[in-house]
């Protein structure tokens, strides 16, 4: 039997839940698991789990798809790190400025910013599994590089953008 790690917001006790594919889903409150997690990279491991929330919208959906991440050694701007951004309260966001040791934070489907210091990047992303598939949209690759410059070069008008995400395309073609 596979194990996914199923990163919870909104639970304080650890909940399981079957599916037909024979995979075990344990939802753990982040302010519990993170710390955990960050552990094990520590050691040199990866994690991967499924992240919940619609902040990194269009192309990461909440409990759709899934972020690989491994320990974050030197973070860079374009980075998609995990980060806690106040005490126990952690976000998977993208690093858009670093100045003076604090990172400035947005997610791709956020108009405003969070603020944290180096030491706070906990992770980061080396990749997404997206749409179920199996196979890692590497944050190296060519189509993830293309996809991130251009979507932070649209910043300006983004906000109209997920706009017409929401109430445009997902009730008639569902999430990218």
């Amino acid at each position: 039997m596979r194990h996914d790690i199923d990163i919870e917001n909104d639970s304080m006790q650890p909940t399981e839940n079957h599916n037909t594919q024979n995979i075990k889903t344990i939802s753990f409150p982040n302010a519990l698991l993170i710390p955990e997690l960050v552990k094990i990279m520590d050691e040199g491991h990866t994690i991967t789990f499924t992240p919940k929330g619609v902040s990194m919208r269009p192309f990461l959906e909440s409990k759709r798809d899934k972020a690989v991440l491994k320990k974050a050694t030197n973070p860079q701007v374009g980075d998609v790190v995990l980060a806690e951004v106040s005490p126990r309260r952690y976000v998977l966001h993208r690093i858009i400025k670093i100045s003076d040791g604090i990172v400035t934070l947005r997610g791709d489907g956020n108009i405003g910013v969070e603020k944290c210091r180096v030491k706070d990047v906990k992770a980061v992303a080396i990749g997404f599994y997206r749409k179920g598939r199996e196979t890692l949209d590497r944050t190296d690759g060519r189509k993830w590089k293309i996809y991130s410059w251009v979507w932070t070069k649209l910043f300006p008008i983004r906000r109209y953008l997920i706009g017409a995400y929401k109430k445009i395309w997902i009730p008639i073609f569902g999430a990218i």
